[in-house]
């Protein structure tokens, strides 16, 4: 199973979060992490944030990011939104 939780912190503070369970062992790694995006987004009512190069960096090191303000093409009411894997089926 792939797991990701998505939390949405404000001001040192979590405002909403949600976790995204993928069982589908047809996808890639990379098509869960898109699709576990747009449904944390769904989920928040949020378009999908860009990608920039620090968000792709952490990712590949940490398996986690922090989505800020630079991330997002409307203006967004907290802090950041940190999407994280929290299990990974190999």
């Amino acid at each position: 199973m792939f797991r990701v939780w998505g939390k949405m912190i404000k001001e040192n503070r979590l405002v909403k979060d949600h976790v995204v369970c993928i069982d589908d062992v047809s996808m890639r790694r990379t098509q869960k992490v898109y699709a576990a995006l747009d449904e944390l987004c769904q989920e928040f009512n949020l378009s999908r944030p860009i990608w920039l190069e620090m968000n792709q960096k952490e990712f590949l090191n940490f398996a986690k990011t922090r989505f800020t303000a630079d991330s997002f093409m409307e203006e967004i009411e907290f802090d950041y939104l940190e999407f994280q894997v929290i299990e990974e089926d190999w």
